[in-house]
């Protein structure tokens, strides 16, 4: 079987440590070969007609599945040319017209903008260049009263240092992302925010954009968009939240930044053309399915540690704890038989979480397999000399280049882990980028797409949450 799978264009999937002596066996992929075509097949008929196997809305309606059409812009797809423009603009005036971008949302339309803001500044967006305005922050992933104080404290100081420096108000545009328009966490951060800053004219201009369902007409969103006239963005029919990082909720964060946007999907593109077939050996996320769904079932490991290799990769690793858990988590299977099937995701970056989890990893519970991601090349390149010749302690660093050493401390974790027959897997990117994060996402969604199809689970339903959501709507009617 193939171990490795290697593509020209900067993308590869290692598996080699996922087999072997207490490990994976090829006699057991071989004896899931049935039910690996049944998958392929699934997944294809997903692609080609947009509806999975007895997958219902939450209302108890047919719903359809529509991701995989996101990398291919055209009238059946949610992603249109025509949007592509218009969120292309829309960023080209946010970035000439404002001093800060507040995005409202949770979830799905919270954490794909953030992997895509992360991945393509660092994090250090704000003060870098003059081409780095606006100053972006994201609100409403939470309800948490301190995360919203620091944000209006770091705005009110802008606007004073606006105000006394150019003698004019700060802009600010609020940008309330919920299909509903009612979702807690957004909602109370758009509110408390746009209160805020009309109540302080004289520092504040407040913009407004919307992305919600457009269908819902009289939706809260939709109303207010057409009082004020603010832009409105649609949230896509057939794609859930946790699939939505390369449609509107999360492309109208990369559209701020400028981000190459068909770019992005065309990676998206070429990785879902590269995923076809029932052949083990040429469709890698095919192979990464079957060897997780394999691991969990025979062997026990249900925990994946996503273990990127980069400090900005951490929202990535949250965007796909959230991809894995909702779509996998599942009581039931598709013909209703009790199955309390999935893997807890859970993040650790490398090298830090080797400071800290990898303990647990070499000697623990076998329950776990890990999953690495490495970039082969960075934009900056950063060498260590040493100041303090006399300390000699410090000579082995002088001239030691820290991208090597990034990848010398994955290399030695990857080769620890399978000296003790420990499962884990290797994703390989040459670069980072707006093409290969197009191809990672797609990598990602198609993998937990597979699995649910080998595992007969709704990889597109969430029932579970709908139980907490029904308590705390009561609580909060009773506060």
């Amino acid at each position: 079987m193939q171990e490795t799978i290697v593509f020209s264009k900067g993308f590869s999937y290692h598996a080699a440590n996922m087999l072997g002596e207490g490990r994976i066996s090829p006699e057991e992929v071989e004896a899931l070969a049935p039910r690996i075509r049944q998958a392929a097949a699934g997944v294809e008929k997903i692609r080609k007609e947009g509806w999975a196997k007895n997958h219902l809305s939450k209302d108890g309606n047919p719903e359809p599945i529509f991701f995989p059409r996101l990398p291919y812009p055209g009238s059946d797809s949610p992603n249109t040319p025509e949007l592509l423009r218009k969120l292309a603009d829309w960023g080209a005036k946010a970035r000439a017209e404002e001093d800060a971008v507040v995005f409202c949302g949770v979830g799905g339309s919270y954490l794909g903008g953030k992997v895509l803001y992360d991945c393509c500044t660092s994090g250090y967006w704000a003060g870098q260049t003059a081409a780095s305005r606006p100053e972006i922050f994201f609100a409403g992933n939470n309800v948490d009263p301190e995360d919203a104080e620091g944000i209006r404290i770091r705005l009110e100081a802008m606007a004073r240092a606006c105000r006394e420096k150019q003698g004019r108000r700060l802009r600010v545009l609020l940008v309330p992302i919920s299909k509903s328009g009612t979702t807690l966490e957004p909602t109370a951060a758009f509110l408390y925010f746009y209160s805020l800053l009309q109540d302080q004219g004289d520092l504040f201009q407040v913009d407004g954009t919307v992305v919600t369902d457009e269908r819902m007409e009289q939706g809260p969103l939709n109303r207010l968009a057409r009082k004020h006239g603010w832009p409105m963005f649609d949230v896509p029919n057939g794609v859930g939240g946790r699939f939505s990082v390369l449609s509107t909720p999360g492309m109208i964060v990369g559209a701020v930044l400028g981000m190459d946007l068909p770019e992005l999907l065309r990676g998206a593109r070429e990785m879902d053309q590269a995923c076809r077939g029932d052949r083990l050996d040429t469709n890698p996320a095919l192979l990464n399915a079957v060897l997780k769904f394999l691991g969990a079932r025979n062997h026990g490991a249900v925990t994946e540690v996503f273990m990127p290799y980069a400090m900005r990769l951490k929202a990535l690793g949250e965007w796909y704890v959230q991809l894995l858990a909702e779509s996998l988590g599942k009581r039931k299977d598709r013909e209703g038989n009790t199955v309390f099937y999935g893997r807890t995701p859970v993040v650790a970056i490398g090298t830090t979480d080797m400071h800290a989890q990898t303990q647990l990893h070499q000697d623990g519970r076998r329950d776990k397999v890990v999953q690495f991601l490495f970039i082969d090349s960075w934009k900056g390149r950063v060498k260590i000399r040493n100041p303090f010749p006399e300390i000699g302690e410090y000579a082995k660093y002088a001239g030691l280049d820290m991208g090597r050493a990034l990848e010398v401390a994955m290399e030695a974790n990857e080769e620890a882990l399978a000296s003790d027959r420990r499962m884990n897997a290797l994703i390989r990117l040459s670069e980072l980028n707006e093409y290969s994060l197009g191809q990672l996402f797609f990598f990602l969604m198609l993998s937990i797409a597979y699995e649910g199809e080998l595992a007969d689970v709704d990889a597109y339903d969430q029932p579970g949450v709908e139980i907490y959501k029904r308590l705390m709507g009561e609580k909060l009617k009773k506060r």
